[in-house]
């Protein structure tokens, strides 16, 4: 995919637009996956940071193994300690129930953690559907990685897939889904990739559902995916 940057009026549109997405909706409509977590093991289960409710992905994809991360850096939440990994095959989808039309903000997360023992960081491919979003490269970024993309289905069913693009293994640590209103981060094609994320406050921390809503001073900087 070739990329763009919109321009700064739909930065300040995103700092005032993005409050709405989780006030509003209560979490109907998320879509919030701990990759690999054990049905048996409380899922669905509260996230404590952020109150957002976390299931597991068994339901979601047939394929991949659950593992646990060995090396974990300190701070990060408890979806972490769990990932799926996959072994066999070249491409494995996830499969997801959304309304056709409508925005969402697609949240990936990857975490490698030593889960198999052998200090391999892999590098692999991630996909929206047939198109390539981003090549996830957690030899690089040791300490893991995330990905957000805004996207409108044009169908009721959306895959996202982990593409073996070397000799590595693919491997995912969450993946979350969320309603948006269609107002907001306006393009004329394609998805919108997340660049930057800027607090314009000195918490000194990450804010996510539920304060979220509470915190006014923030920009968000997206790249249009065509």
């Amino acid at each position: 995919m070739e990329r763009s940057c919109v321009g700064i009026l739909l930065v300040l549109i995103a700092a005032l637009a993005s409050i709405h997405i989780v006030h509003a909706q209560d979490q109907e409509g998320f879509i919030s996956l701990d990759c690999g977590l054990p049905t048996y093991e409380l899922s669905p289960y509260i996230e404590i940071s952020s109150g957002v409710s976390f299931s597991s992905d068994e339901k979601f994809i047939q394929s991949g193994n659950s593992g646990r991360t060995l090396e974990m850096p300190k701070g990060y939440s408890k979806q972490y300690k769990t990932l799926r990994y996959f072994p066999n095959g070249t491409r494995n989808c996830y499969n997801l129930s959304v309304d056709k039309g409508r925005k969402y903000l697609i949240r990936t997360s990857f975490l490698y953690g030593n889960y198999d023992g052998l200090d391999i960081k892999p590098i692999f491919d991630l996909y929206l559907g047939p198109n390539l979003w981003a090549t996830i490269d957690l030899e690089t970024l040791v300490n893991g990685t995330r990905r957000d993309i805004l996207h409108i289905p044009t169908s009721n069913s959306l895959q996202i897939c982990l593409v073996k693009s070397g000799t590595t293994t693919p491997l995912i640590s969450t993946l979350e889904l969320r309603p948006m209103g269609n107002g907001s981060y306006i393009t004329e094609s394609g998805s919108l990739e997340l660049q930057h994320w800027y607090y314009l406050n000195n918490t000194g921390s990450r804010i996510r559902y539920a304060n979220f809503v509470f915190m006014l001073c923030h920009v968000l900087f997206f790249c249009a995916s065509v």
